[in-house]
């Protein structure tokens, strides 16, 4: 689907290219399955069970899977958003679409830098982890070292291919569901009927921020819809995998945070981990189990990170709403590297020198305001498509129900931040928008050099 711009439809087939080289699409329906699976659980199945428990007692899994429910109705219509288009880009492409390029680029940006901030947070947690086993990686030298190697590592490895950051994250994908699936199926037979049921349930009363932990557990999978254009038939494979995926993450998000608040003798207590869980079943050894989960989780959730956030400023560079260093693919490898390096670098700075809450909380305002963009811009999308467009697109049945509730839940979720994190956001949006002006005025003078 090509692309409005100023309420006009352009296909950008008159600009010249700003590389050589084309991205490959060698992302099938497993990958992005795996993609959207690790974009989702991060460091949230190690630290959201203690924090919710805390908040919500033996009510805790049941609302796992209510909020779950909840966060669908974003992804379905982030699915028939998908369905409409084969370009990388996602988000930006939907809102570009309907809104023009200002807002498309304010969509892209918003949605890099929240990303860019989960990929700092999660690196701030491995140390955490592997320090439990080696105290020596959890503070000073050994912490800083490590984030190096994880931000250097994971850089390198996407910088030289797609397929090889699909492999490695299908690898790391094994180690962390494996010990995840032992854990549940060791602690399955701890679970009552009344540990189930409850039938004394507690008051919460922190709904609202309760809920924001909740819905920090389910965000990441718009990773998926960035990758498009290096996606083997995307209006096809993004859509089952968008909706089935999280599905799967709803189930196991609930299965877990039973085995926890089942097998602990005081889940509510404060610093109890899954770790914790992980000893009460199996002994030391299941510390080592868990730890070990723990690190390749999160370096899943890592990776899935750089994977697909790099194409966000590609493909804003593409669409010449960020200056064309951003949309260089590298003569070899035919990756986005710039925008990989830059993802790196920025990761690698926020992580030495920002703490896990505040960048994760930071990270999920930037992300529902352009989740509320993304859904304002179906309707126009819908209108605007063609007729072979509207049928061969994943259509949600029921008109538009499905993305009011989704508009309202991230609205809802949206006003339980901060206002600190407003004040952030806006200032990292300004900074965005400088560079827009810088490649707005690149564009015009190319725009005046063309014969008319």
């Amino acid at each position: 689907m090509t692309y409005a711009v100023g309420g006009s439809v352009s296909s950008n087939k008159s600009e010249p290219t700003h590389h050589k080289k084309h991205l490959l699409r060698g992302i099938g329906f497993a990958g992005v399955a795996v993609l959207v699976l690790n974009s989702i659980i991060g460091a949230g199945i190690f630290a959201l069970p203690a924090a919710v428990s805390a908040r919500a007692g033996a009510l805790s899994p049941w609302l796992f899977l209510i909020v779950g429910v909840l966060v669908i109705t974003i992804v379905l219509t982030f699915a028939e958003l998908a369905s409409y288009f084969s370009e990388s880009g996602g988000p930006i492409l939907f809102t570009t679409s309907a809104f023009g390029p200002l807002v498309g680029f304010s969509t892209g940006w918003l949605l890099f830098i929240s990303r860019m901030q989960a990929f700092a947070a999660n690196a701030t947690v491995m140390p955490l982890y592997l320090g439990a086993i080696w105290p020596w990686f959890g503070s000073g030298i050994g912490r800083t070292l490590l984030i190096f190697a994880i931000c250097g590592s994971l850089t390198w490895v996407n910088f030289v291919g797609v397929k090889a950051g699909v492999r490695t994250m299908a690898v790391i994908t094994v180690f962390k569901i494996m010990p995840l699936l032992l854990l549940i199926a060791l602690g399955l037979q701890h679970v009552s009927g009344d540990t189930l049921f409850p039938g004394t349930l507690p008051t919460i009363d922190d709904l609202g921020g309760t809920t924001l932990l909740l819905v920090y557990a389910f965000v990441g999978f718009e990773s998926a819809t960035i990758m498009s254009g290096e996606t083997k038939n995307p209006k096809d494979t993004l859509p089952r995998a968008l909706v089935l995926t999280p599905i799967f993450v709803g189930v196991f998000y609930f299965l877990i945070v039973l085995v926890y608040i089942s097998v602990l003798p005081d889940p509510e207590a404060p610093g109890n981990t899954l770790i914790d869980v992980g000893r009460e079943l199996i002994g030391p050894a299941g510390t080592i189990l868990i730890t070990f989960a723990a690190f390749f989780s999160i370096g899943g959730n890592l990776s899935s990170i750089m994977l697909a956030v790099p194409r966000l400023p590609f493909a804003l560079a593409e669409k010449r709403l960020l200056p064309r260093w951003f949309g260089h693919v590298h003569e070899n490898y035919s990756t986005p590297s710039n925008s990989i390096l830059m993802l790196g670098a920025l990761g690698l700075a926020f992580a030495l020198s920002g703490s896990f809450a505040w960048l994760a909380e930071a990270s999920s305002l930037t992300r529902l305001i352009s989740y509320v963009l993304c859904i304002g811009a179906l309707p126009i999308i819908r209108k605007n498509a063609s007729e072979t467009e509207r049928q061969e697109a994943y259509r949600l049945r029921g008109g538009y129900t499905i993305p009011a509730i989704a508009l309202i839940v991230c609205l809802f979720i949206g006003a339980q931040s901060e206002l600190r994190s407003w004040v952030v956001t806006g200032g990292l949006l300004l900074f965005g928008l400088a560079l827009y002006a810088m490649a707005a005025q690149r564009r015009e003078r190319w725009e005046k050099n063309q014969p008319t």
